[in-house]
C-alpha cells in the first residue's frame, strides 16, 4: 500500500508536501517503480536552482534492467537533491518513500498537488495494470 501522505503520477513518481507555508515538497519514485526497475545502479539527478515542470523529464534512473526517464510530478524550483543517491542509488530500492527521495521542490502552485492521484487511486491504478 502506498503512503497516504503523498500524491502520485501514472509514471510512478510521488510528491509529498513537507511544508505548506514554504510550498516545499519532496519528490521520489514509488515502491512499484523501483520493484519494476530491479536493482538501481545510477541516477542522473537534476541541479538545485533549476526549474522543473509538471510531467517534464527531470532526470534518469538506470537499473540492471533498463534506463528510464524520471518525470517531475510538480512545477517549481529545485531546492535540493538527494546527493546520497549518487554513491548509493540502491537507497531507492531499500526505502523509496523516505531515504530514497530524489529532490525537494518549492512549488509554483500548491493546488497542482490536487491534480495528482491519491494513494487509494494510485494503488487501484497499479492494481489494474
Amino acid at each position: 500500500m502506498s503512503p497516504d501522505d503523498r500524491r502520485y503520477t501514472r509514471e510512478h513518481e510521488w510528491a509529498k508536501l513537507d511544508d505548506a507555508d514554504s510550498r516545499l515538497v519532496s519528490v521520489g519514485i514509488t515502491a512499484f517503480a523501483q520493484d519494476e526497475l530491479g536493482d538501481i545502479v545510477y541516477f542522473d539527478l537534476p541541479t538545485p536552482g533549476d526549474s522543473v515542470s509538471y510531467m517534464v523529464k527531470m532526470g534518469e534512473v538506470e537499473s540492471v534492467k533498463a534506463v528510464s526517464d524520471l518525470f517531475s510530478p510538480v512545477t517549481g524550483q529545485i531546492e535540493a537533491v538527494n546527493d546520497e543517491l549518487v554513491d548509493h542509488p540502491e537507497l531507492v530500492n531499500d526505502d523509496p518513500f523516505e531515504a530514497g527521495w530524489i529532490m525537494k521542490v518549492v512549488l509554483a502552485d500548491i493546488a497542482e498537488l490536487e491534480t495528482l492521484m491519491s494513494a487509494a487511486e494510485y494503488d487501484e491504478y497499479i492494481g489494474s495494470n
